[in-house]
């Protein structure tokens, strides 16, 4: 069953790739509390007033980010998956 084009399915293979090496370079670094990514962490106002309450403001933050970067990388293997298939389907019609 063709869905989309043969440059179309190539191009979302391609992208579809390079997501999950990048997504998946994201999560490991968030999960080892990599302070490069500081800046793009969510803490609350007040948790800055309490030294305890930010660090675990600071870790709750840096789970939350290394999980979502893991499931976006996951959904990015499901359509890579897909994309390839259409490759494959194009290369044969």
């Amino acid at each position: 069953m063709k869905i989309c084009g043969p440059k179309c399915s190539l191009c979302c293979t391609l992208l579809s790739a390079w997501g999950i090496v990048q997504l998946g370079i994201m999560a490991v670094l968030f999960w080892v509390k990599s302070p490069a990514f500081i800046e793009d962490l969510s803490i609350p106002e007040e948790a800055h007033h309490n030294a305890g309450e930010f660090v675990d403001a600071l870790d709750r933050s840096y789970k939350t980010i290394a999980q979502n970067c893991g499931i976006a990388a996951g959904m990015y293997v499901i359509t890579l998956i897909i994309s390839g298939w259409q490759v494959m389907v194009n290369k044969r019609s």
